[in-house]
């Protein structure tokens, strides 16, 4: 196994296209929920998050925070507790009829006429909305602008050939003054296949550097013994802050 004190160093890969043709379908996602494959969950929410969530949030009022592929994310219901308005998308309506069950918060449910057979769920409260469709229809539906998006588990997730037009989506939805906190993942990426798919530094400049100043504010070792089993012996993962340039 590699000794974790070197693997943080690492941010390159030889094969950075060993992944680029691999894709999943929305239908697979669906399945995972349904199966239970959904190792991805965090049930306590992401440490990452909490540990920098001063810098994320800057002691600002009353924000509009989105959450791309938000499946039943906890870190949604701690935004909307601290007077913050949420809006997610997510396949998955299982997972998120399972996000209002779990966090005990009574919603509504109605179509989407932008989008057929996409649904809007919306907490009683008002500050929650999550949207049920593929992420790439959601600009036809005017759901404005954000101040903050926490991207954890979902860039990592998007079909790599997907990425750019991923990209142009997450910017398009965000206002002036905007931050923006992505995780990614390093491993070596000619043993796993993904998702998660394996997110070079190169990448994340390429896709948002002309838009956004990047800084990487922690690398953290996170190999589980269930890491194991998709044929790799070390994670790293990243936290990264994008503000406007």
């Amino acid at each position: 196994m590699n000794d974790p004190r070197t693997v943080l160093d690492v941010d390159e890969y030889p094969d950075t296209e060993a992944q680029k043709n691999r894709m999943l379908t929305l239908e697979e996602w669906q399945e995972k929920w349904v199966n239970r494959n959904i190792s991805f969950h965090q049930e306590r929410g992401h440490q990452l998050l909490k540990k920098h969530l001063d810098t994320f949030l800057k002691d600002e009022k009353g924000l509009r925070v989105f959450f791309p592929l938000c499946g039943k994310a906890v870190e949604m219901k701690w935004f909307a507790d601290r007077g913050h308005s949420v809006v997610g998308v997510e396949i998955s309506e299982l997972g998120i009829r399972e996000f209002f069950t779990e966090q005990d918060l009574s919603y509504s449910e109605e179509p989407i006429a932008e989008i057929p057979g996409a649904k809007v769920f919306k907490s009683s409260s008002g500050n929650i909305s999550l949207y049920c469709c593929n992420l790439f229809d959601l600009p036809r539906v005017n759901i404005g602008k954000f101040d903050r998006i926490w991207d954890r588990g979902a860039f990592v997730a998007v079909n790599p050939g997907d990425r750019k037009r991923y990209a142009d989506v997450m910017l398009s939805l965000t206002r002036t003054g905007f931050q923006y906190f992505l995780c990614v993942l390093a491993y070596d990426p000619t043993k796993h296949a993904g998702p998660p798919f394996y997110v070079p530094d190169a990448e994340i400049e390429r896709l948002f550097g002309s838009i956004c100043n990047i800084h990487c504010l922690e690398k953290v070792d996170v190999f589980e013994e269930r890491h194991k089993s998709w044929g790799i012996d070390y994670i790293i993962e990243k936290l990264y802050l994008f503000t406007e340039k």
